[in-house]
């Protein structure tokens, strides 16, 4: 009965390792993620569109099933599309990564409102003018081990710029 389950945890741990590597990096690790935002928010500005910084890593399993789930599902990707420029913001504070890049991580964390203190992925909408206006906590979007679909069109639809605008 032992070997059985030691058998089976072997299995299941593959499994979940398995699983974990087949989604794709989203995060290009080799970009300021200061300039990424002011592009992003030149590209938002020129459209009427808020932007989104998912910020996390490739480093963050939960950063990368976000990613895949909101471009495999159509109707949260054209919500996305019409109403934000959306961008993956690497964050990664390590010493080995050196100086100059710890104080990029911490310049983004001033710049996004301090927003890792809710873990990652972390998602910041910034309005077309850079400020941020909302962040939200991706643990509150969660369903199992992915996300709910119900929870996270209703947060892209009631941080969309005329949701936001009509409030006003």
């Amino acid at each position: 009965m032992k070997r059985i389950l030691i058998v089976l945890y072997a299995v299941l741990l593959a499994a979940t390792a398995e699983a974990q590597t087949e989604q794709k990096e989203v995060y290009n690790e080799d970009i300021n993620p200061l300039e990424q935002i002011d592009q992003a928010l030149v590209k938002a500005k020129a459209e009427g569109k808020f932007v989104i910084c998912q910020v996390g890593g490739n480093w963050c399993p939960w950063c990368l099933r976000f990613a895949d789930f909101i471009t495999k599902d159509t109707t949260i990707s054209k919500v996305i599309d019409e109403n934000f420029a959306y961008i993956h913001v690497n964050y990664n504070p390590r010493k080995s990564e050196g100086e100059e890049k710890q104080q990029q991580a911490k310049t983004l964390m001033v710049r996004l409102g301090n927003c890792g203190r809710f873990g990652f992925p972390v998602l910041v909408v910034l309005d077309e003018e850079g400020n941020v206006i909302h962040i939200q906590d991706s643990s509150f979007l969660e369903e199992g081990q992915g996300y709910n679909q119900e929870k996270v069109l209703r947060f892209f639809k009631g941080w969309s710029p005329k949701s936001v605008k009509t409030q006003q």
